[in-house]
C-alpha cells in the first residue's frame, strides 16, 4: 500500500546488492511511495549484484562509487542532483563489510590491515559521504539522512567481531555530524538498529542462525524483517518525521529493551 509519503522527493541509496539486501527492499519502498533516486555500490559489489534489475524496476540510474573515495563521492554527488534535477531529500548508507570476519580471523587476533581497512568501509564512509554532502550543500532542508547499524555496537555479541566497533563507531559519526547538519543546514540524521536480518553480507557472520534464532525468541514481536527496515527508513524519509535527529532508532521487536524471556528461559531448563 502507498501513501505518496516521498512525492517529489529525491535522493541516493547506498548498497542495493541483491533482493536480501535492506538497500534494494528499501529502494522498492521509496519508488512505490513516489520518491527517485541514484543507486551506488562499489564496482565490485555490482558486478556481484544484480543492480541493474533493481535499477529497471525502479527506474533509476546506477553510478558507480567506492564510498571510501572521497573522488568518487564528489563525482556521485554531483552527477546524482544532476541526474534527478536538484538538491537531495535523503539518503541511505547501508553499507558494512569486515575482512576480519570474511577470513575468519578472530577477535583478539586480527589483522590490523584488514580492520582498517572494515572500518573505512563501514563507517568512516559514512562520514565520508556526509563530509562531500555538507561542503557542496547537497541537501534540501529538512532533508533526511540514514544509517543501518546493529545491537552489537553496545552489546558483546563475540561473533560479530570487529563488525562491533565499526557500528559504534557509525552511531557516533551519526550523532557528531548530525548535530552540525541539523544546526546549519536543517538536516536530519539517524542510525535504524536492525534485528539481525539474514542478507548476503549477515549471513557471512558465524553463528548467524543462532543469532536470528536467540534474537527470535527474546523479541515479544520477533526479528523485523528487511521490508520493516524499509518501511521505518520511508518513515525516517518522509515529513512525518521532521524533528527525529541524533537518533539511534531500534527496529527489533522489541530485543533491546529485554533482559530474558519465557522462550528462552524455557530452552535452558530443557537443557537441564
Amino acid at each position: 500500500m502507498s501513501y505518496n509519503l516521498l512525492k517529489g522527493k529525491k535522493g541516493i541509496i547506498f548498497g542495493a546488492l541483491d533482493e536480501n539486501s535492506i538497500a534494494w527492499k528499501t529502494a522498492e519502498r521509496v519508488h512505490e511511495e513516489g520518491g527517485s533516486f541514484v543507486l551506488t555500490n562499489a564496482p565490485i559489489a555490482m558486478r556481484m549484484g544484480q543492480i541493474n534489475e533493481l535499477a529497471k524496476k525502479t527506474n533509476s540510474e546506477i553510478i558507480p562509487a567506492d564510498a571510501t573515495n572521497l573522488d568518487d563521492l564528489e563525482n556521485l554527488v554531483e552527477k546524482a542532483t544532476e541526474i534527478l534535477g536538484g538538491k537531495l531529500d535523503f539518503v541511505l548508507h547501508s553499507i558494512g563489510m569486515s575482512v576480519n570476519v570474511r577470513k575468519g580471523k578472530a577477535y583478539t587476533d586480527p589483522n590490523y590491515d584488514w580492520t582498517h581497512k572494515g572500518l573505512d568501509v563501514s563507517a568512516l564512509s559514512f562520514h565520508k559521504t556526509m563530509h562531500v554532502l555538507y561542503k557542496k550543500d547537497a541537501m534540501n532542508e529538512w532533508g533526511s539522512i540514514v544509517a543501518l547499524t546493529y545491537m552489537a555496537a553496545q552489546r558483546v555479541f563475540p561473533d560479530y567481531n570487529d563488525m562491533a566497533d565499526n557500528k559504534a563507531y557509525l552511531e557516533s559519526i551519526a550523532r557528531s555530524f548530525g548535530y552540525f547538519f541539523g544546526r546549519d543546514k536543517n538536516v536530519r540524521v539517524n542510525t535504524i538498529s536492525q534485528s539481525p536480518t539474514p542478507t548476503t553480507a549477515g549471513q557471512g557472520v558465524k553463528g548467524f542462525d543462532g543469532f536470528m534464532a536467540y534474537a527470535e525468541k527474546m523479541s515479544p514481536l520477533g526479528n523485523a524483517t528487511a521490508i520493516d527496515c524499509a518501511n521505518y527508513t520511508v518513515s525516517l524519509f518522509s515529513d512525518l518525521t521532521k524533528r527525529v535527529t541524533l537518533q539511534n532508532l531500534y527496529n527489533d521487536g522489541g530485543f533491546s529493551n529485554m533482559g530474558v524471556s519465557n522462550e528462552v528461559m524455557e530452552a535452558f531448563v530443557k537443557e537441564q
